[in-house]
């Protein structure tokens, strides 16, 4: 029968020697996965925990080990880690069983000393009463506390300011919650979570969106709610994101990096069902998605096609809003996807302008008087100020539009940086502008 603790240690293997997404690895293991209910739960949130958590959890290997922690391989780092990970973090794990269980794993490595270098290195942090190494600058204490590499740690203490930095790093740890806009076409929020609760979720009308619900319990995606198109799961920076386009029924619109099509789907709920929306992808099996969205959610307003969002279609309509929501860095959904921030920031020096060459070319579609939208879902000045910076200053034929009381409250006007510890939702950008 497969074993939870030891599907961990060898799925973080895996995201150890690869670029694959947290989330996308394991649930592709789930569904082949002989694990029942309960042991998936276990093993997620010790896939997850011990991921977010490495940092912190590889410099106490390191002050603990007897020999060079950065000799270990995948494997026993990873036994270790999770071992770590489940003392100090899972209250419901009684210690012994955490340092017991490890043990075992060890007992099937080639090297018969690893079984005892894994005892030694457990019993040896217990018996210092789970002592943590120290550190003396600030922002290396920050980073062993929240787990998150120096460079990003100052990265946002310059960009943001050193407490909104700790704020943003305390949020980053934790598994977020899970909401959906609801498809107001076709029910009621009200409806929606009697209908959820009558299958045995925890639905709740969202406190900030009346048109969005909160969904405890197994996968939302598993509900006949869902399957009758009801619903689709979307975070609240992104709901705030569609409401600040102020979309009408009637216009057209053009979502041009879709995939995989939440934001249009509320766009086109918000519009009543009633225009023209184009969601655009650059990959035709994205495309799919788009399409089979839209469909199951009733929404024919809806056309899904491929094109290359930094290249100007000219075959395109001129629309009344057009969104760009550009592939990022994603520094604002590290809770989601806890990898993202072990990356090199080099990795994401390219993107700026990558990002700046789909929005001008995103501009070339909106019509006069029309509004055109700029969004990540990361929190980087370089991706979000500085692009939008950019496009005020080359293109003098769009000035910023007010994006609305959402933005008002949290010192925005025409940008804002949405912070996780505003919502409980992921971190975001927007920008707004109005063609003259």
């Amino acid at each position: 029968m497969e074993n939870a603790r030891k599907t961990a240690v060898k799925l973080l293997c895996r995201i150890d020697g690869s670029s694959s997404y947290s989330n996308i690895l394991l649930d592709e293991h789930f569904s082949r996965s002989q694990l029942d209910a309960q042991g998936k739960k276990f093993c997620a949130a010790l896939f997850y925990g011990t991921l977010e958590r490495r940092l912190t959890l590889d410099e106490i290997i390191k002050s603990y080990s007897a020999k060079p922690a950065d000799k270990l391989n995948p494997e026993v780092r990873n036994i270790l880690r999770t071992a770590l990970y489940q003392i100090l973090y899972m209250n419901s794990v009684p210690e012994s069983a955490a340092v017991n269980e490890a043990v075992k794993l060890a007992a099937k490595n080639r090297n018969p000393a690893v079984k005892g270098y894994v005892n030694g290195l457990l019993r040896a942090f217990l018996r210092a009463d789970k002592k943590l190494p120290q550190q003396k600058n600030p922002l290396e204490k920050l980073a062993f506390e929240y787990s998150c590499p120096l460079p990003l740690v100052k990265k946002w203490a310059q960009e943001y300011g050193r407490q909104t930095a700790e704020q943003m790093l305390a949020t980053s740890l934790g598994r977020p919650p899970v909401t959906a806009m609801v498809n107001t076409t076709l029910t009621t929020p009200e409806a929606l979570c009697e209908e959820l609760r009558a299958e045995g979720f925890g639905a709740e009308v969202n406190a900030h969106f009346a048109d969005c619900v909160n969904i405890a319990g197994a996968s939302p995606e598993s509900a006949e709610a869902f399957k009758k198109g009801l619903f689709h799961v979307q975070d609240i920076s992104s709901r705030i994101c569609c409401g600040a386009l102020g979309a009408q029924a009637g216009e057209t619109v053009l979502d041009l990096c879709a995939a995989p099509g939440g934001k249009s789907f509320t766009i086109a709920e918000l519009m009543g069902g009633r225009g023209e929306l184009m969601a655009f992808d650059l990959h035709k099996n994205r495309v799919r998605l788009i399409a089979g969205g839209a469909k199951r959610l009733g929404l024919g307003c809806i056309t899904a096609a491929e094109n290359d969002a930094k290249a100007f279609n000219e075959s395109l309509p001129m629309a009344d809003r057009v969104l760009c929501d550009v592939p990022c860095s994603g520094l604002g959904v590290i809770r989601r996807k806890p990898e993202i921030k072990y990356k090199d920031l080099a990795e994401f020096d390219r993107l700026p302008e990558v990002q700046y060459k789909i929005l001008e070319t995103s501009a070339g579609y909106v019509k006069q008087g029309g509004v055109l939208q700029y969004s990540t879902c990361t929190l980087s000045r370089a991706e979000n100020d500085e692009v939008a910076d950019r496009f005020l200053r080359e293109h003098p034929e769009f000035e910023p539009a007010p994006l609305g009381e959402a933005a008002k409250q949290f010192g925005g006007e025409c940008r804002l940086t949405v912070l996780p510890s505003y919502f409980d939702s992921d971190g975001f950008f927007i920008a707004k502008f109005v063609r003259r």
